[in-house]
């Protein structure tokens, strides 16, 4: 059986001599694992599809319920990413987030193209408020939606100190949560990110992206390994 899909490379493994195995995240059927084989040899044309961040058309062959990918046409390599290595870990926590949350046999569309997308915005520069964007989006698909909007208890939109809840995903007032401490910069950051407003404010968007790690580790028992060093090229002295 021949199955042809757009799909991400999540991830690689080498097998064998000149093999590899490649996770792809796919739009019919959430995550794939499939051989490539022969992808090590000099000269190898489907090297490039055996890579992370290649987003191409595979064409994959099934057999016994094992992929093996015949063929690929690609749209984007984002090869953009390699010449910066703050984006690089900046993408790297989106192809991380994506293999965590989407699971195999399930409808990964969104997910798909929300990785694309934010993959494409770190390609072209536009930084931290991209990852911010991303995450937010993932874990609403996921089923764990983040809100910037009034306190659930008093109505009033939190202003000054604040406190981000981690069991429910919301800012409240400094004495409505036991959540940790949050910023008034993470909740504009985050409040401009869900509304798909541009926010270029370092220090908000560092911020938010502590809070969504945390979050995110909080929900998914996964760590986002890349975060804290991309973090850390941001503001080296932060």
């Amino acid at each position: 059986m021949e199955l042809k899909t757009d799909a991400l490379v999540l991830r690689c493994a080498d097998w064998r001599e000149n093999d590899r195995i490649v996770t792809l995240l796919t739009a019919e059927r959430g995550k794939i694992a499939a051989t490539m084989r022969g992808v090590k040899k000099a000269g190898a044309k489907l090297n490039f599809a055996s890579q992370p961040f290649c987003f191409a058309e595979y064409v994959l062959a099934e057999k016994g319920g094992r992929f093996t990918v015949t063929g690929a046409s690609l749209y984007d390599g984002f090869f953009a990413l390699r010449e910066d290595i703050t984006a690089l870990y900046g993408a790297a926590c989106v192809l991380q987030a994506a293999d965590v949350l989407v699971y195999e046999g399930m409808d990964g569309e969104e997910f798909l193209i929300s990785a694309v997308r934010a993959l494409g915005k770190l390609s072209s520069g536009e930084g931290p408020s991209a990852l911010v964007w991303y995450l937010l989006k993932t874990l609403s698909l996921a089923g764990y939606p983040v809100a910037a909007d009034r306190c659930p208890v008093c109505g009033n939109i939190p202003s000054g100190r604040m406190r981000f809840d981690m069991d429910r995903g919301i800012f409240t007032c400094t004495d409505h949560s036991d959540g940790p401490p949050a910023s008034g910069s993470s909740f504009l950051a985050i409040r401009a990110a869900l509304a798909g407003e541009p926010h270029d404010d370092l220090d908000g968007n560092m911020r938010a992206l502590r809070i969504l790690g945390t979050y995110f580790s909080l929900k998914t028992d996964a760590e986002l390994k890349s975060i804290g060093e991309y973090l850390r090229l941001l503001h080296p002295m932060h």
